[in-house]
C-alpha cells in the first residue's frame, strides 16, 4: 500500500495535469460545516463521515469528499465557465466490510461548470482521466442516472409513487421492493394495512412528534395509494430491462430505444451527443462498457453521466470515478442551477498499480 509521500507525489502530478488543462486550484477546508452537507451525501458516505462539534462553529465534519465544498464555493462567488482542480486528503470511517479500505486517503479532482455544452464537458473530464490513467490498463464503465430518472418520471402512476421511486434509485433493494409493491407483486406492509383498516387518524394512539393533522394527511396519502391501480406489469418489465441493460457504449442508444420507453427519448438524445463528443476525443466506443444502472451505489448527488475506472482485481477499489451533478448546484445555489461535471482519482491506488508514466 502506497505511503503518504508517494501518494502526495502522484497527486501533485495529477494536479499539475489538471491545471495544464485549464483548471484553477482550490483548497476547501478540511473541517466542513456538517448540517447541510450530511443531507447531500448518500447513505454510505453519510454513515461513514467523521462528525465533531465546535463551541463556536457548531457541528463539523472531516471532509469526506471535495465536490460539495467546491460547488458551495462556486455557487457563492464563481463565474462560468469555470474549471477547478484540487488535491488533498479525505476522511471516511470504515467497517468490517471494508477491511482493505483506509479511513484517510488522497483525492485529486477536476470539476467543470459550463452552460455552453454539457455533453462536451462530460467528454472532456472522461477523456482527460482516460489519458492520464492509460498506463495502468484500467477498465472504464459509463452510465447515466438521467436515464433511470426519466424512466421513473414517465410512469403512469401517482406523483407520490414516482417521487418515492426516484428517491430510492440509489438504493437498489429498496427501489425494487417498492416497485413490486406498486405493481401489486408484493403485499402491503402489515403496519400500513393495519393503519388503513382503522376508522381514521383520531382512532390511533398518537406516538412521536407528528401532529394529529400531519398523521391524518399521511393516512389520506396512504389511502389514495391503496386505491390506485397497480403499475402495469409491462411497464415493470421495461424498467427491469432498462436497469439490467449492459452493452458496449456504441450500441447503447439503439438498445435503449428498443426498450420502448417513450420517456427515454430526450435522455437518449443527450447520450448520443455525449458519445459523439467522446468519439471526437478519441475514445473507442466499441471498447467502452455501458451499464444503465452504473453509479447507483455511489454518491446520491449524481443525476446524469457517471463513470469509473477500475483495475482487473475485483477486490481493488475504483481508481477513479465521477459524474454529472446539475441538481446539486441547484440545491446549493438556492434554486440557481449550473450544469456541472467532475471526477476524482485516488493517487494512492495509482501508486499501488505502478504509478503514472
Amino acid at each position: 500500500m502506497a505511503g503518504k509521500a508517494q501518494s502526495r507525489a502522484i497527486g501533485a502530478q495529477l494536479l499539475a495535469a489538471f491545471e495544464a488543462a485549464g483548471a484553477v486550484e482550490v483548497t476547501p477546508d478540511i473541517l466542513q460545516p456538517a448540517e447541510a452537507l450530511l443531507d447531500l451525501y448518500g447513505e454510505d458516505i453519510r454513515a461513514r463521515a467523521y462528525v465533531t462539534a465546535d463551541p463556536l462553529r457548531g457541528e463539523l465534519m472531516l471532509r469526506p469528499d471535495f465536490t460539495v465544498p467546491v460547488v458551495q464555493a462556486h455557487m457563492a462567488e464563481g463565474a462560468e465557465p469555470a474549471r477547478y482542480a484540487y488535491m488533498g486528503e479525505v476522511f471516511r470511517k470504515q467497517d468490517h466490510r471494508g477491511a482493505a479500505r483506509v479511513a484517510e486517503y488522497f483525492q485529486a479532482g477536476y470539476e467543470i461548470f459550463d452552460r455552453e455544452d454539457p455533453e462536451a464537458a462530460d467528454a472532456e473530464v472522461f477523456a482527460l482521466f482516460a489519458g492520464l490513467l492509460k498506463p495502468l490498463d484500467l477498465s472504464a464503465t459509463i452510465g447515466d442516472i438521467g436515464l433511470l430518472r426519466a424512466a421513473v418520471a414517465g410512469l403512469e402512476t401517482l406523483p407520490a409513487r414516482k417521487a418515492a421511486l426516484s428517491r430510492h434509485i440509489w438504493r437498489p433493494k429498496r427501489f425494487h421492493k417498492l416497485l413490486q409493491r406498486y405493481a401489486g407483486q408484493a403485499p402491503m406492509p402489515e403496519s400500513r394495512a393495519a393503519l388503513l383498516e382503522g376508522q381514521g387518524a383520531s382512532d390511533a394512539p398518537w406516538i412521536g412528534v407528528r401532529s394529529p393533522e400531519e398523521m391524518a394527511a399521511r393516512i389520506e396519502t396512504l389511502r389514495a395509494d391503496a386505491a390506485t391501480a397497480p403499475i402495469p406489469s409491462e411497464d415493470v418489465a421495461r424498467l427491469d430491462a432498462l436497469f439490467a441493460l449492459r452493452c458496449t457504449a456504441d450500441r447503447a442508444p439503439a438498445q435503449l430505444a428498443d426498450l420502448g420507453i417513450a420517456a427515454l427519448a430526450p435522455a437518449i438524445a443527450r447520450l448520443e451527443r455525449r458519445l459523439a463528443a467522446l468519439d471526437a476525443k478519441g475514445i473507442d466506443l466499441t471498447m467502452l462498457a455501458f451499464e444503465a444502472s452504473h453509479g447507483r451505489a455511489t454518491m446520491e448527488y449524481y443525476d446524469g453521466f457517471v463513470f469509473t475506472f477500475e483495475a482487473a482485481d475485483p477486490g481493488f477499489p475504483p481508481v477513479a470515478s465521477g459524474g454529472r451533478y446539475d441538481a446539486l448546484t441547484r440545491v446549493l445555489g438556492g434554486g440557481r442551477e449550473i450544469p456541472a461535471v467532475g471526477g476524482v482519482i485516488r493517487p494512492g491506488l495509482v501508486a499501488d498499480l505502478g504509478g503514472l508514466a
